[in-house]
């Protein structure tokens, strides 16, 4: 018979530009404290700073007569390179690829004898990808107690050998690729080309593809460029706020409706915060205004040429503050003439435009919105100034269906695991399969997710680095009433197209509350596509992480500490971790309460303590009087202790038991050790 295929959907070359440029900027954006402080001590303290002085500025001689080196020089040279190329390495793969990254371009600076930032832009994925693939080599080969030795020098070996590459064979290919580059931008400064730039940036911007062009390109020539000459005028080619607000101006006098009354809360975003995505959908809403941005933007960089103005180092954001704070001293003038000018030229074209065009084409502000994040692939974190909408929910606009939901705890390991298996179980039944529903450590989260839960106490810690998401605090991770509000959020926004899962709507007819959890995005292969469906996990799970001899039905302990050594030193006897795990588990309990509601308590240790553990095991207690476990009573307490998420499957089975009363009842009844594990093996079935 035969099958049809159906085949992938092509991703386009605007999507794989805007991933490369994503990539590069994002090796920038974490250092561009690094820049800025490289900029202000430069605008400062060289000979033609504002405030000169010889042994921070680099020139001069010192008493004895030698040259001084100051901070300018070697920052530039040595500092920010490295930091470009730990970041790009440590993206690849984590610290390891970020030292061995490092290490190679040490060779490129060195045989370049100038500041190589596109040279780190290439050692240090490289680096990091190289690295990863030689480790890859012997994988569960290496004797156990020889681990530290292989890694250290290996590690040590192949960042020398990539330094001797990028001394004689990679600086050589950098240095003429900097020079035809910076030859290009020359002749088009000479022949007053440069403004036509913009006919490529400002689209670019809309289509999110400016950090592409910003960072990727603008920032390493700008720096190169500013070394030289005290100044560039490629820092404000992309990060002049003009274009933007130009248009934004014209929005407040001549739009109409929604547009017109959230245009001056934008500009302000725009021009103060630095925040350029914010006018992008008002260009979407009039595509004919991206010609505003072009022209505001071709007299931006007009008035630089002509003022023969610049900045001493990248603005980012592009703030007018930052941008006033990098300008040049001799550049003044020329720069806010160039924000001012780009500014009026862009707000004319652009109230040209609203006031000839038919209103009736101008599609709604919520709907420019969506297809801004559509373009950019993920959710704006500003956009909430647009719509006025997620009020309640969380910090973010969920524009559209609601996908990867995270549940997130200081390890990653337990609560956040427990929380997932019920969630995923709850949304399944309410007819939603689709929706991922993961764990992870918050020290491994990134902003991908639309829906965040955590621990009421770990909520601030989340935020910062999911600010694009909704976010749900909770105080009990069994039965949380915030999980039924997360199941209607879901219902809301994905109601299009939904099928409902008839085996999981069984499984999930018997709980009572959800949980959300997410697999850390460097876990095992089978966590990386977010916590597996319970049945997947458990087949190729091992079978001796939850044994007989790790079950307890009658525990000794009276208080809470007790309780978690007593768990513990089951997981130590076990030989599943050493000393210092049951130290850690403490510590974690200490930060955030390890009870999950339903008589249930799950101690484990906190992210930092995973070295620690030497294998996976689970260990169970049963307290028939109960402990008091701050303020809440506890009848069970799970040791967990999970390398690779090998345990997750027993912690899918235990929640899908504590959310159902009859399961619960059986397990306070049992008699036996094998009626607890008969029990678990029921549920796993």
């Amino acid at each position: 018979m035969a099958t049809e295929t159906v085949a992938k959907p092509r991703t386009s070359l605007r999507v794989h530009v805007q991933k490369f440029g994503t990539f590069l900027s994002g090796m920038i954006m974490p250092n561009i404290g690094a820049f800025i402080a490289w900029g202000l001590i430069t605008a400062l303290f060289i000979e033609k700073g504002w405030i000169p002085v010889p042994a921070l500025g680099g020139f001069g001689t010192n008493a004895e007569g030698v040259p001084n080196v100051g901070l300018v020089g070697p920052m530039i040279t040595y500092l920010l390179p490295l930091l470009i190329a730990y970041t790009g390495g440590r993206m690849v793969y984590d610290v390891r690829g970020g030292v061995v990254g490092a290490i190679g371009t040490m060779g490129v600076i060195v045989g370049a004898g100038i500041p190589m930032f596109i040279g780190a832009m290439i050692m240090g994925p490289l680096g990091g990808w190289t690295m990863k693939k030689i480790d890859l080599l012997w994988e569960g080969k290496i004797r156990p107690g020889f681990e530290m030795l292989v890694n250290n020098f290996s590690a040590g070996i192949w960042g020398a050998l990539l330094a001797m590459l990028g001394f004689y064979g990679i600086s050589p290919l950098v240095q003429a690729f900097s020079t035809a580059a910076g030859n290009v931008v020359q002749f088009l400064v000479n022949n007053g080309l440069l403004p036509l730039t913009s006919i490529f940036i400002e689209p670019a911007k809309v289509l999110f593809l400016n950090n592409a062009i910003n960072h990727g390109v603008l920032t390493p020539l700008g720096i190169q460029q500013s070394l030289e000459q005290g100044k560039s005028i490629l820092f404000l080619l992309e990060a002049n706020p003009g274009p933007g607000m130009g248009i934004l101006l014209a929005y407040m006098f001549f739009g109409k409706g929604l547009a017109k009354g959230s245009a001056s809360g934008a500009a302000i975003i725009h021009f103060f915060g630095g925040i350029h995505e914010i006018y992008f959908p008002y260009v979407l809403m009039r595509p004919l205004l991206i010609l505003a941005a072009i022209a505001g933007g071709m007299t931006g960089i007009a008035t630089l040429a002509i003022t023969g103005s610049g900045l001493v180092a990248p603005a980012a954001p592009g703030s007018i503050i930052a941008v006033l704070a990098q300008t040049s001293r001799d550049s003044y003038v020329g720069v806010i003439l160039a924000v001012v000018l780009a500014m009026t030229v862009s707000f004319l074209v652009a109230s040209v435009i609203l006031k000839t065009t038919k209103h009736s084409d101008e599609v709604d502000l919520g709907d420019a919105t969506s297809k801004m994040e559509a373009m950019k692939g993920k959710k704006s974190s500003v956009s909430s100034a647009l719509t006025g909408a997620g009020a309640g929910v969380g910090t973010a606009v969920l524009a559209g269906p609601i996908k990867n939901i995270v549940f997130a705890c200081d390890a990653g390991m337990g609560s956040s695991a427990m929380g997932a298996s019920v969630l995923r179980n709850k949304i399944k039944a309410a007819g939603f399969p689709d929706v991922k529903v993961t764990n992870a450590a918050i020290a491994n989260l990134s902003d991908m997710y639309d829906v965040v839960i955590t621990h009421q106490d770990l909520t601030e810690r989340a935020k910062p680095v999911t600010s694009s998401a909704a976010h749900f605090s909770v105080d009990n991770f069994m039965n949380s009433p915030r999980y039924d509000e997360i199941v209607e959020l879901v219902k809301e926004h994905n109601t299009e197209g939904a099928t409902p899962d008839a085996g999981a709507a069984a499984a999930g007819a018997a709980g009572h509350g959800a949980h959300v959890a997410a697999v850390p995005v460097d876990a095992a292969p089978a966590a990386a596509s977010g916590a597996a469906p319970a049945g997947a996990a458990e087949a190729a799970a091992p079978s001796d992480i939850l044994v007989a001899e790790s079950v307890i039905l009658n525990g000794t302990a009276t208080t809470r500490d007790a309780a978690i050594d007593e768990a513990g030193q089951l997981l130590l006897a076990r030989g599943a971790v050493d000393e210092g795990y049951l130290a850690a588990m403490h510590e974690r309990e200490e930060s955030v309460s390890t009870y999950m509601g339903s008589f249930l308590a799950i101690p484990h240790g906190t992210n930092a303590a995973k070295d620690h553990i030497l294998k996976s095991a689970v260990s169970v207690i049963r307290y028939p009087d109960g402990i008091d476990w701050n303020g809440m009573q506890v009848k069970f307490v799970v040791g967990v202790a999970g390398i690779n998420n090998e345990h997750l499957h027993i912690l899918s089975s235990i929640a899908k038991v504590f959310t159902n009363n009859a399961q619960v009842a059986q397990l306070e009844a049992a008699t036996s050790v094998e009626e607890v594990l008969e029990l678990f093996g029921k549920v796993n079935a």
